[in-house]
């Protein structure tokens, strides 16, 4: 059985990656290709407690520095990887996954009293040589974002403690994942955010189509556009 094919999806807030990884599933399946979605910080249920530290405010209220932050992130990680990630990979699955080690790199990585050397050691020991395939980063201006993540949050939900902070610090994020896709063509590729759902939907096919997917595996590219509403840009 050969390897799966692990691909991730990165942004700031309220650009739409989870709404595409959902798509993007529903194609993989019609192409007969057997997939599983998942996200980080989580995917698994001791990530996901983690997770609710993490965004809730938990670990910043506990006076937990930023250098213990970035080992929780990265120990949520680890057992993702270790129990979720891999393991379908090697079962032939393709994962796709809301947020990965890109993230890491962004919202931690800023913070000046997190060392860039603690942030490579925490990323090779967290993926343990799991690297995407492929990661899409859905590009938006930061202050549409969040306008998108503050009308989608339920009422009486609270913003968690990333969506809480200052616009130009959003700004800044979406800045440094667009110089990440810089230095990384190959493995990242940038998409416009500010497109119909539909639109951005077709460019993130597209690529898949070209780099991922063997011709000849699944229905044919004609059966697809019969079967997804998505296939068809404009």
């Amino acid at each position: 059985m050969s390897q799966g094919k692990f691909i991730t999806f990165e942004g700031g807030e309220g650009v739409g990656k989870s709404t595409q990884i959902s798509l993007l599933a529903r194609r993989l399946q019609q192409r007969g290709i057997n997939c599983i979605q998942t996200r980080e910080p989580g995917g698994s249920p001791k990530a996901e407690a983690v997770r609710e530290l993490l965004l809730s405010g938990t670990v910043e209220r506990m006076g937990i520095p930023p250098s213990g932050e970035a080992v929780l992130f990265a120990a949520a990680r680890a057992d993702h990887v270790d129990t979720k990630i891999r393991p379908a990979l090697k079962s032939g699955q393709w994962v796709l996954c809301d947020r990965f080690m890109d993230s890491t790199r962004i919202y931690q990585g800023e913070n000046t009293d997190v060392s860039e050397d603690l942030v490579n050691i925490l990323e090779r020991l967290a993926i343990d040589g799991v690297r995407p395939d492929l990661t899409f980063i859905l590009d938006l201006r930061a202050e549409i974002g969040m306008a998108r993540a503050n009308k989608r949050r339920a009422e009486g939900e609270m913003a968690d403690r990333f969506e809480r902070e200052a616009l130009a610090v959003h700004e800044n994020r979406r800045n440094a994942f667009l110089h990440l896709a810089h230095n990384d063509p190959d493995r990242c590729k940038v998409i416009d955010a500010s497109q119909s759902i539909e639109d951005i939907a077709y460019d993130i096919w597209q690529i898949v189509e070209r780099e991922l997917i063997d011709p000849e595996q699944g229905a044919s590219p004609s059966q697809v556009a019969n079967n997804t509403d998505a296939n068809t840009k404009g």
